[in-house]
């Protein structure tokens, strides 16, 4: 599985925001933005100084995404081991 920040981009985009206004916002580093574009873990420190600054829940702002062999495993119904 892996972490998707597509919906934080179409709140910023929403909101008429770029990413340096919501560094300045929440208080955050241009590390922990790069790391967003990338779709990288952050802290949770993080994610919750970008949900307090938009005023917004976590699901607002990311989703887990799941691979395609995580897929494929649901579809067969086998469980991994």
């Amino acid at each position: 599985m892996s972490v998707s920040y597509r919906k934080l981009w179409k709140l910023l985009i929403d909101r008429n925001m770029k990413k340096k206004d919501l560094c300045a916002l929440a208080g955050i580093s241009h590390a922990s933005m790069a790391k967003l574009g990338k779709n990288q873990n952050i802290t949770t420190d993080v994610l919750q100084k970008i949900c307090m600054a938009l005023y917004c829940d976590i699901g607002d702002i990311m989703e887990i995404v799941p691979d395609s062999n995580m897929t494929d495993i649901h579809n067969k119904r086998i469980r991994p081991c």
